[in-house]
């Protein structure tokens, strides 16, 4: 029977083909190079390139690579959670993204923390070699997100990172929908470490994270790990009201000893369109919490796994 690895690499990819060669060459020579026991968990997130092709063809002829192919595309996060549903390492994870932005070499830093007795190794970008304004948003997003989250979701850390086994168990363990995997290994805890790094840019094709799985990504981050929203609103509202009893209170003392009221068509469709505004925003995000709820409720499987090449023998779900 094969043993265990002391590591698994878990690479989330999606339509990855043009760069798969140049990254599996680098994670078979720190496999080679590295005296630690090292198996690749692949996990295609319902590509349409050939990127499954490539998976396939290296899973069959090397055993240290298991591949597993969802039956369409879930998004990032729920393949990486795919990828800590089938680790089988004694000691830890690595989770590394498909493009080649973060450095899989890093391993043996992280490694070095973790038998310092760290159990979570996060990589934190110091440097991101990207678009002046995407760096910004970024840089906004994540600096908000600390300050208003239940958990403390470290700054500029995205999910490159080396896990314990125990957390990874625990993160299994979390039946969420929605997974932000970055605030998850937050709130569980422990002694974590971070590590600082520059990002490389991307080494071929094209980012598969559209403007709107960013906002998915974005907003899981906030209305999964706070409820800034909910009491802001109320806070707002709270507010609101004390302005117009201040302006219905000028309005009243005005009619009564003035003996003037102004014209009334102005301010009525003011207030008209101002709480108007209030209720839309109110409900929508309400319904932020109410959807992520009702995803929960149905209780439908995070991912379908269609086929798993394991120990280079390929079986299929029935």
């Amino acid at each position: 029977m094969p043993t265990s690895p002391q590591i698994n690499i878990i690479i989330p990819l999606f339509n990855e083909s043009m760069v798969f060669e140049e990254l599996m060459n680098r994670i078979l020579k720190l496999i080679a190079d590295s005296d630690l026991s090292i198996e690749v968990i692949l996990v295609d997130d319902g590509s349409t390139d050939e990127t499954g092709l490539k998976m396939r063809a290296l899973s069959l002829s090397n055993p240290k690579i298991q591949s597993y192919f969802l039956s369409k595309n879930f998004g990032q996060q729920t393949a990486i959670a795919a990828g800590l549903q089938h680790a089988n390492a004694t000691e830890a994870v690595l989770i590394v993204d498909g493009d080649l932005q973060d450095p899989p070499e890093l391993l043996y830093d992280f490694y070095a923390h973790f038998k310092e007795g760290y159990d979570v190794v996060y990589a934190v970008r110091k440097k991101r070699k990207e678009s002046f304004l995407k760096v910004l948003l970024y840089k906004v997003f994540y600096r908000f997100l600390h300050n208003v989250s239940e958990s403390d979701i470290f700054l500029d850390s995205g999910d490159f990172s080396l896990i314990s086994m125990r957390v990874v168990k625990i993160l299994n363990a979390m039946p969420e929908k929605g997974k932000f995997i970055r605030g998850m290994r937050s709130w569980v805890g422990f002694k974590q470490k971070a590590v600082e790094y520059e990002r490389d840019e991307r080494a071929l094709g094209k980012s598969k994270y559209s403007t709107r799985k960013l906002l998915d990504l974005a907003f899981n981050g906030l209305f999964n790990f706070s409820d800034f929203p909910i009491k802001f609103i109320a806070r707002f509202a709270i507010f609101i009201i004390a302005i117009s009893s201040t302006y219905f209170g000028y309005v009243v003392f005005k009619k009564f000893f003035l003996e003037g009221v102004p014209d009334g068509f102005t301010a009525l469709l003011f207030m008209i369109i101002l709480f108007g505004g209030i209720q839309l925003l109110a409900i929508g995000i309400l319904g932020q919490y109410i959807i992520r709820v009702f995803f929960q409720v149905k209780n439908r499987p995070d991912f379908i796994l269609e086929e798993k090449i394991v120990n280079s023998v390929s079986s299929k779900t029935t």
